[in-house]
């Protein structure tokens, strides 16, 4: 029997929705638009949790990135002596620090050293521009690296300085296309490498190689750090050219105090990742990093020291922030949503005080009265969340092809929001579904 009821309230409520089109549209909006508003700000803000989920996995895991400072900017005022400390000599970012570092430090699982050296690649008579990175063997283990060909070099590759690397998959698509590049040799700088690796391929945005101060892996070649310093370069060793080479700065700027010459990098190393077993430590050892960096380059800060993690963790709090005041807005959407249909259910019960009171008079009795207007204010609320859904989907395809935001769609907002505009449905039909009940049908009848 109650089916029924429900089948036959159904009816009426729909013929009631049918004949006032426009009115019942204008009471959903607000349902239309807490509802899109609530599946887009969810689409935007797990694209944005997806985006931190890669850049981390890009900078890897609870790491600490020391980055050497080439230039060290002092002006020296008028009528005051010059610091003792401009005097302080710095051996600057060194491979004896990553030994000290390895000594005394607990809580590191794994450093990586790094030497750049912009240079060209040559193989088949093709030449173009390319980074040369020295690394050693953790640093694919640091980084998360995968491999698309090969395998990494050795320990005893990186012990002995080996004639080996491992190229960006760019690298592989240009040079070797029609080849497998395993076992192949090419031409960096002045030296024939083989290649024993292939990485697999990674996508970059810009935002990603600014903000994270991280490299385009796919256009990279990585040696073992011996081979960079013992066959291209190593800055600690003291030669004919770097003396000569210094000698003319030194007498540039003695016969012009005003000119800007180029500052020398007197750094071994360009950049060194030290990565701590838990992230809890990672303040901790950074600061512990920062004072033994201090001491051991006799009290000259030429370095900085950055947590990519902690950065990306206080980008996906500030995300959170930004969710919480969408999904408010999102929340007052549905509220006033609510309060309209329960303002136009009122206005719908005073225009139909005859209807009721004969109903009323042929037998019906209050729950059917009150069921027929909640299902009208449940529908209403049911197609606008309906429509809803529509309309939020489509803004977060159009944000993300034209704003360039990453969106992610997820049947738990749908589900969500769909839910959200069927209870408000339910909670702001019911008073007027009540009153409508309450009427004395003599009086209903009598009504003009």
């Amino acid at each position: 029997m109650l089916p029924d009821k429900i089948i036959f309230s159904f009816k009426i409520a729909l013929e009631a929705i049918l004949a006032n089109r426009v009115r019942s549209l204008l009471t959903a909006l607000g349902i239309i638009f807490g509802v899109s508003a609530v599946i887009a700000m969810l689409a935007i803000g797990n694209g944005a949790q997806q985006e931190i989920i890669k850049q981390m996995k890009l900078i890897g895991v609870n790491n600490i990135v020391i980055q050497p400072i080439v230039e060290q900017k002092e002006e020296q005022l008028d009528g005051e002596k010059k610091s003792n400390g401009n005097n302080k000599f710095s051996p600057g970012l060194h491979m004896q620090d990553v030994e000290n570092m390895k000594e005394v430090i607990p809580g590191i699982t794994d450093m990586s050293p790094e030497i750049e050296l912009e240079s060209y690649v040559v193989h088949g008579g093709v030449r173009r521009s390319a980074k040369i990175i020295g690394v050693d063997t953790s640093y694919f283990k640091v980084y998360d690296f995968e491999f698309y060909k090969g395998l990494p070099f050795s320990s005893v590759n990186l012990e002995n300085g080996d004639p080996v690397c491992v190229i960006g998959k760019a690298i592989e698509t240009r040079f070797f296309s029609q080849e497998d590049p395993i076992g192949k040799q090419i031409k960096c700088g002045g030296n024939w490498l083989t290649i024993v690796g292939v990485l697999d391929e990674r996508h970059f945005t810009d935002t990603n190689l600014e903000s994270l101060g991280i490299r385009n892996a796919n256009l990279d070649v990585y040696i073992p750090l011996q081979t960079m310093l013992i066959r291209f370069k190593d800055r600690s060793r003291v030669t004919r050219h770097s003396i000569d080479q210094f000698r003319m700065e030194s007498q540039q700027n003695d016969n012009n105090q005003e000119s800007k010459t180029t500052a020398t990098n007197y750094h071994q190393l360009d950049k060194l990742v030290v990565q701590v077993d838990k992230t809890e430590d990672l303040t901790t050892t950074s600061s512990v990093i920062r004072r033994m960096l201090t001491r051991r380059h006799n009290g000259v800060v030429d370095f900085e020291i950055t947590i990519p993690e902690l950065l990306l963790k206080q980008q996906q709090r500030t995300n959170d922030i930004f969710n919480i005041v969408l999904g408010a807005i999102a929340g007052i959407s549905l509220l006033v949503g609510g309060i309209g249909i329960m303002n136009i259910m009122l206005a719908s019960v005073m225009e139909r005080i005859k209807e009721i009171g004969l109903r009323i008079a042929l037998g019906a009795k209050k729950k059917d009265i009150i069921l027929q207007f909640l299902m009208e204010s449940i529908l209403i609320s049911v197609f606008g969340g309906l429509l809803g859904i529509i309309l939020g989907i489509g803004f977060s395809i159009t944000v993300s092809q034209f704003a360039d935001i990453p969106t992610v769609i997820s049947f738990e907002s749908i589900l969500l929001s769909f839910g959200v505009s069927a209870s408000v449905g339910v909670l702001f039909g019911y008073m007027p579904a009540k009153r409508a009940a309450s009427q004395n049908p003599i009086e209903s009848l009598r009504y003009e």
